[in-house]
């Protein structure tokens, strides 16, 4: 399956931020056999976006991930232990409308149960893509990357989850935990 996103084998390396989150990417393996991502709202602008926030105390950053994941989707599942990497935006603050540089990074998440109850589902919309649909429905490159470049790895594996290359995420990951 060739999707469009920008032609490079590495996941895109964000900008520098000055706030670092930890995002889930939701998937399942729909009937056909093909990857689905479930997506959510952001409270403020309404666009699609995986399940993100600011680290938890006391979780590791994959933890972290699956809470917010949680608390925006109400979904449980298997997160990575490793990120698959990271895209940066710019914030916008609820309490000034100011904008601040984020980076995120994003870990696997297999999605196993799906609730209808959970705290912000009075906020956020949520949705299962395709993986074009989902490409279609970001705005942002570096998470579209990121979605494409999984989306090419899970035809090539059964449980991408547990199997991760270490390649271009080793140095990532060093980079996370000096953060």
């Amino acid at each position: 399956m060739a999707l469009k996103a920008k032609k490079s084998k590495k996941p895109p390396k964000p900008k520098r931020a000055l706030r670092v989150q930890y995002g889930a990417l939701p998937y399942r393996i729909g009937e056909a056999g093909m990857p689905e991502f479930l997506l959510v709202t952001t409270r403020i602008s309404g666009r699609w976006i995986v399940p993100k926030g600011g680290p938890i105390k006391d979780l590791k950053p994959p933890k972290s991930a699956a809470q917010e994941a949680f608390e925006e989707a109400g979904i449980r599942g298997t997160i990575g232990a490793k990120p698959l990497g990271a895209f940066a935006f710019d914030k916008t603050l609820a309490d000034t409308g100011s904008t601040v540089p984020c980076e995120v990074w994003v870990f696997p998440l297999l999605v196993k149960r799906q609730y209808k109850n959970y705290p912000e589902a009075e906020e956020r919309a949520s949705r299962w893509f395709t993986p074009e649909e989902a490409l279609a429905a970001l705005n942002d490159a570096g998470l579209c990357e990121l979605i494409a470049l999984f989306t090419e790895s899970l035809a090539g594996r059964k449980n991408p989850v547990k199997k991760k290359k270490a390649s271009s995420v080793k140095s990532q990951s060093a980079r996370l935990h000096r953060a």
